[in-house]
């Protein structure tokens, strides 16, 4: 950023009574003064030592000079701008922008390549990739690192490390260079030749301040500030240092920088979100990687809790449509209907057609099946047996969802034709026809009345408390009334199906609205709602499914509070590289993106293999017989549960990591 233009005569930096406190007697800590009301002018294009003794306040004056921390007390001007005015994401354009760092400890991200490591300051000021790349190796090859672009700081020597976080210092401009005893790790050799870059960068116009304990060090600078107990002791400027006094320095290469006035309001970043989010990812994976065990166990709660959740919700849904496909046979949207004698006294109800066609209309109701029933004597040969003869309309198979097994069932026309035809339960035609697989078209006498065979029932059981229906035989309605129940005035009972279990409840109070105004007020009828004893049966099992799904929940957030440990411990363990990115120029909002980025990707690695795991024991499962369906809605949810979790549990972690002091940071472990 080099637009604008300064004063000549108008220091970059100015400094007036800074002073630096530690400690809190409020709390009970002494408190301890470190700087004592600095005052100090630097120019742009000046070559300044700060030399003193261990203790003596120079580190911490660089620290506010980079404004990695803030003083006490005083006024810091930075281009005539006041410092103390700065939020932090202007803070953090400063230390992007303006300063490039260079530590005695070197300060390299142990994870990144020399390349990554020179490109990070490019990465929060918005350079695209291919342009970052292609400067750190060119500037890395300029320092004579061409060859070491791909090694990690563990793989390059003391000098070359140093040389890196030169390379670094330099990736956004290095307009500013703050070098705190950049040789004192070194060698003799190594240390002479970092101090010819530092020179070589201050002849190309690059403002250096280099603070150092080494006194011929120091002497390779141009100016020379001495410092001793926070108070500056020395000052080798016979007079105030300008723009004029220093404009040789800047014949190296004749790119003298001016930086823009510092942004305020938000604008301190032009980082595109989504390359920062890839970069964020790809430095997270990078991290899973080098710590295989750890991530695998923290990937493990996700997986359980991903698994379970889908197996669970999976058995649980089976096991209720399993109960709604038994409990179709008896309805799950049936009303039983019948005459009764009134509470107030009296003969019981008469139930007529006109009745029952009334009941038709209704737009509740589906169908409306009269029923006669009674055990009456079937023979067949010698045999012969108690049978309960079920007399019913054509709409019985539809009305219970049982399909014939063998044969056909009667029709509306037969039945209308009085037609004698008789279908046979599962267990009526073993009894009767044991050695006949297939005793379609002989003849039952039921009663008095011969009627033939045309059927066979699917096997289905008894309803609770009900005779078995497979013990039953099954006639048409009118050939019944007819032929066998002539003395039957009314249907025994009558089955009203309704148009959905979701309308059984209205569908009753039609029947009964109905029935009553046409029975004079009298309620001389009664209906039974069978379809709600159903409906509870399949709520209860709904319920247990929710249950289930609860319970796999609880493994889910517990694989979301190990993440939520390991994310801590990822925090305190690479403190000093959150304070490396501070330094750098990362914002608050930076680090706190970067580490909800690697929460997530923790949690979308747990999600994926969870969901893969679940469908490959979900298709065991299915091989063994039991009842499971996947609902894809299911799987979905609790993918984006899982996400969640990482985001929710990764918060606080990323939380802390962003509110880090980049001073204490630094100097972390």
């Amino acid at each position: 950023m080099v637009s604008g233009s300064v004063d000549a005569n108008q220091p970059l930096i100015a400094l007036r009574g800074i002073r630096k406190h530690y400690g809190d007697p409020a709390s009970g800590q002494p408190l301890v003064t470190v700087l004592h009301g600095i005052d100090l002018d630097i120019y742009a294009g000046e070559f300044v030592a700060v030399v003193g003794s261990s203790g003596s306040g120079k580190s911490t004056l660089m620290n506010i000079l980079g404004c990695l921390d803030r003083p006490s007390d005083g006024s810091y001007h930075f281009q005539g701008q006041d410092v103390a005015q700065f939020d932090s994401d202007a803070l953090a354009w400063l230390r992007r922008e303006a300063f490039g760092f260079v530590f005695q400890g070197y300060h390299l991200i142990a994870s990144e390549s020399a390349s990554e490591n020179v490109e990070m300051p490019a990465i929060y000021s918005g350079l695209p990739k291919g342009e970052r790349v292609q400067r750190a190796q060119a500037l890395l090859q300029r320092l004579g690192l061409g060859e070491r672009l791909g090694n990690r700081p563990n793989q390059l020597s003391g000098g070359q490390q140093q040389r890196v976080s030169i390379a670094r210092a330099l990736m956004n401009g290095g307009h500013i260079i703050l070098a705190d005893e950049p040789t004192g790790a070194l060698d003799s050799h190594s240390g002479a030749e970092v101090m010819a870059l530092l020179r070589e960068l201050a002849a190309a116009g690059h403002t250096i301040i280099l603070i150092t304990h080494d006194r011929d060090v120091a002497a390779q600078a141009q100016r020379v500030i001495e410092i001793s107990d926070g108070r500056i002791v020395g000052d080798s400027a016979s007079q105030p240092a300008t723009a004029a006094t220093t404009a040789t320095t800047a014949e190296g290469d004749g790119t003298r920088m001016q930086l823009a006035p510092v942004p305020q309001g938000g604008s301190a970043s032009a980082t595109p979100l989504v390359a920062e989010l890839l970069e964020a990812a790809r430095s997270a994976w990078r991290g899973m990687r080098l710590n295989r065990v750890r991530t695998s166990l923290t990937l493990l709660g996700i997986v359980i809790g991903v698994v379970s959740v889908i197996v669970m919700l999976a058995i649980g849904e089976g096991a209720r449509r399993k109960v709604v496909e038994q409990m179709g046979t008896m309805g799950t949207a049936i009303l039983y209907m019948g005459s009764k004698p009134p509470a107030t006294g009296g003969p019981a109800g008469q139930i007529t057609e006109e009745d029952l066609d009334a009941l038709r209309e209704l737009p509740e109701i589906r169908r409306v099946m009269p029923v006669i029933g009674d055990p009456v004597t079937v023979r067949y040969g010698n045999a012969d047996k108690q049978v309960y003869v079920f007399a019913a309309s054509e709409e019985m198979p539809l009305v219970h969802h049982w399909k014939p097994r063998l044969g056909r069932y009667y029709t509306d026309t037969e039945d209308r034709d009085l037609a004698p035809l008789v279908v046979l339960g599962h267990k009526a035609h073993k009894h009767f026809f044991p050695d006949t697989p297939n005793p379609l078209g002989r003849q039952l006498i039921i009663g008095t009345s011969a009627f033939e065979v045309i059927g066979v029932m699917s096997e289905r059981g008894a309803d609770s408390g009900a005779q078995d229906y497979d013990d039953m035989v099954f006639i048409p309605y009118q050939s019944g009334r007819a032929r066998v129940y002539q003395a039957q005035t009314q249907p025994d009972y009558v089955v009203v199906e309704a148009m959905s279990s979701e309308v059984v409840n209205e569908a009753e109070a039609a029947l009964h609205r109905v029935l009553l105004a046409r029975h004079g007020g009298r309620e001389d009828f009664g209906i039974g709602n069978a379809a709600a004893r159903i409906q509870a049966e399949a709520a209860t099992r709904q319920s247990m499914a929710v249950m289930l799904g609860l319970i796999a929940a609880v493994s889910l957030v517990v694989g979301g509070i190990g993440v939520m440990n390991v994310m801590l411990m990822t925090v305190r363990e690479r403190t000093r590289e959150i304070g490396i990115r501070m330094a750098v120029g990362a914002r608050q909002s930076d680090i706190l993106r970067q580490f909800l980025t690697e929460a997530s990707l923790v949690t979308l690695s747990g999600g994926t293999v969870g969901l893969v795991l679940g469908a490959l024991v979900g298709a065991v499962l299915v091989l063994a017989g039991v009842p499971v369906v996947f609902s894809i809605r299911a799987m979905a949810g609790a993918f984006a549960c899982a996400v969640v979790t990482g985001l929710v549990f990764g918060y606080m972690p990323a939380k802390t990591a962003a509110r880090l002091d980049p001073v204490r940071a630094l100097a972390g472990e």
